[in-house]
């Protein structure tokens, strides 16, 4: 970047206010400043090189302007999407997706299933304890999931800096914590319960754990396939014209993923919170994605909505048996007598999953989501 900023490279010259095409000139405006700029362009890993590279031989926002961007940052998204880089020159496609599978199957395809291995064990390993036995070995099994999930993720496509994820991952284990035993214990608490324990739901964990394989498949699809519509594309109209449609058949892909998962731990194992856990790992997958593409912030907002909703939900249940205060739980308990506790987890994270899904076709079809992937 320094480089760029203290040295005009081969090739370009600073842009005079003669060169600029004004209005009533060319279709393409930006047409003669990309061949004059073409090896700043070829060589830059990321839009910001190419802005820094313009504003180094003078190019402002107002001069951007004239060539029908708001700012120079725009304009260098631009370029960068129309000019080939010499990297994405290198060998056919065929070599490159060959060479990005092999990348893939040595390095994080081998810890994809390593949650759903440790769920099962964690599930099998409970239904045999007894006694003070049993929640050790949940409460083991539970730190031994979180650690094999880290690992999972940590080392595929779902990466994403640890800074931005702390209150992704507290949401997210609520949610987690809440699909598994959150359904058992409204339905207790509106018949006027709990009386003890109250039962999980080994399906719903185990289908979730599974779940993180297709999740990380897909999302190498989606950042591979971005990258290589972002190399063709001509402008970046163009590539947001390609890669929502992109990410709406990946996410599809997934939720056939999830469902599958789901399904056959649930003929394992029983249980019927199918909508419900699909809607949380539709939601899960989202902010994850989003989260590895650099707009944690606006996951960690849904994700703490949703979370927030069911436990406010659980709340007002028991707040509701105080005196004066019936009224605040009505609502829930009339909503779970009528359509069942599985109806609320469907709701809120139905609702969040499709939010996320609209602010990620907004921001992934940016080329600035796909410079570091």
């Amino acid at each position: 970047m320094s480089d760029l900023t203290s040295a005009e490279p081969a090739g370009a010259r600073p842009v005079k206010s003669a060169e600029v095409p004004r209005r009533g000139g060319p279709a393409d405006p930006v047409k003669a400043l990309m061949h004059r700029h073409r090896e700043l362009c070829e060589r830059a890993v990321d839009p910001l090189e190419i802005a820094a590279g313009l504003e180094a031989h003078g190019v402002t926002d107002r001069t951007a302007a004239r060539f029908r961007h708001r700012d120079v940052f725009s304009l260098a998204e631009e370029l960068y999407a129309r000019v080939p880089r010499e990297d994405a020159q290198d060998g056919d496609e065929q070599a490159a997706h060959a060479r990005e599978l092999t990348a893939a199957i040595a390095g994080w395809a081998p810890w994809a299933p390593l949650p759903g291995v440790v769920c099962v064990l964690t599930v099998t390993g409970a239904r045999a304890a007894t006694g003070a036995l049993r929640p050790a070995l949940v409460l083991l099994g539970a730190l031994a999931f979180v650690a094999a999930l880290t690992l999972a993720l940590r080392r595929g496509p779902l990466r994403a800096a640890p800074r931005a994820g702390l209150t992704v991952r507290l949401c997210a284990g609520w949610l987690m914590a809440y699909a598994i035993g959150g359904d058992a214990l409204l339905a207790d608490a509106v018949r006027g319960g709990p009386d003890g324990g109250w039962p999980l739901d080994p399906a719903a964990a185990t289908g979730l754990a599974f779940a993180v394989v297709p999740g990380l498949w897909c999302a190498h699809l989606f950042s591979v396939r971005a990258r290589r519509e972002l190399v063709s594309s001509r402008g970046l109209a163009e590539f947001s014209g390609r890669s929502r449609p992109l990410l709406l058949a990946t996410a599809a892909l997934f939720a056939a993923g999830l469902a599958v998962s789901l399904t056959l731990n649930q003929l394992a194992y029983g249980g019927e919170s199918f909508a419900g856990c699909t809607a949380l790992g539709m939601l899960l997958w989202l902010a994850r994605l989003l989260a590895a593409h650099g707009f944690a912030r606006a996951a960690a907002k849904v994700l703490a909505a949703a979370a927030g909703a069911e436990l406010l939900a659980l709340c007002a249940v028991f707040a509701g048996r105080l005196p004066g205060l019936s009224l605040v739980g009505r609502p829930v308990a009339t909503a779970v007598q009528n359509w069942g506790a599985g109806a609320l987890p469907a709701a809120v994270c139905g609702a969040a999953a499709l939010a996320l899904l609209a602010r990620a076709a907004a921001v992934l079809a940016r080329a600035t989501a796909h410079r570091d992937q």
